[in-house]
């Protein structure tokens, strides 16, 4: 899931300024991990330990409360009484990637994907975003080539993935839903020829930035077998030590998986 978080990281600064390019620092003195990462880790933690993924998204993103979450999440996030409030949007898919390492039958990660989006997201298009990304991860990192990871996503979820990065960017604009997002943060994976390009096509869409950057940068991590080592570093040096200390747990007992 480290993969995930420098997505996120990387793509932070340009959530509010979009940019259509690739050119760009990869990171930018303003960079830091936001709800994306924040969540991811929970996700990360609820499996390490065996605890129920309400519990621990509600734990962790109270731990940070300033991270950027949506305010329909963050009333959910201190309520009393937290209900899943239909959403759509793109928070089910963007926390999900540890899912996608962790388990070890696609059966299993649609069903843990589905878990992790209803505490929440329990609109169809909320658990649908959850499922597309936690299943491209399993998919990539199960030795499933690209073309076989498009056909089964598209296939399932009906998503058009029939498309190329160049074709999206021109017109594309900042769409928090996961029937918007998801699809393009596959496609900035499945055009990329490297874990760094995949982050830089994803950021050039011009969208959501971190977040369609934290997908397709946990599906890349999954494929291209982990994160240049200078990337990771950089990662561990946002991070605050509780935080890291999920996250080296987590890649210790998934890593080799």
């Amino acid at each position: 899931m480290i993969g995930a978080i420098a997505g996120d990281i990387i793509g932070s600064v340009y959530e509010g300024h979009p940019i259509k390019t690739k050119a760009f620092p990869l990171f930018h003195p303003q960079c830091r991990f936001t709800d994306d990462t924040v969540l991811t880790v929970a996700i990360a933690d609820a499996i390490l330990n065996r605890r129920p993924y309400l519990d621990a998204v509600r734990a962790f993103g109270r731990r940070y409360p300033h991270a950027g979450y949506g305010g329909s999440f963050i009333r959910w996030l201190f309520s009393a009484e937290p209900a899943p409030y239909n959403s759509w949007g793109n928070g089910a898919a963007m926390r999900v990637s540890p899912v996608g390492f962790a388990f070890t039958s696609e059966e299993e990660v649609l069903e843990q994907a589905r878990q992790t989006a209803v505490i929440s997201h329990n609109h169809p298009e909320g658990i649908k975003g959850a499922q597309a990304a936690a299943l491209a991860v399993f998919l990539a990192r199960s030795g499933h080539e690209k073309e076989d990871i498009r056909y089964r996503i598209s296939r399932r979820f009906g998503y058009d993935l029939n498309r190329g990065v160049d074709d999206i960017r021109t017109g594309y604009a900042f769409d928090l839903s996961c029937q918007g997002s998801v699809p393009e943060a596959v496609i900035a994976f499945l055009d990329s020829t490297s874990y760094e390009d995949a982050i830089r096509n994803a950021i050039s869409l011009g969208g959501d930035s971190d977040t369609q950057a934290c997908i397709a940068g946990g599906i890349a991590e999954a494929f291209y077998g982990g994160v240049p080592g200078e990337i990771r570093s950089a990662v561990d040096a946002h991070l605050t030590p509780d935080l890291r200390e999920v996250v080296d747990a987590f890649q210790r007992k998934y890593a080799s998986c």
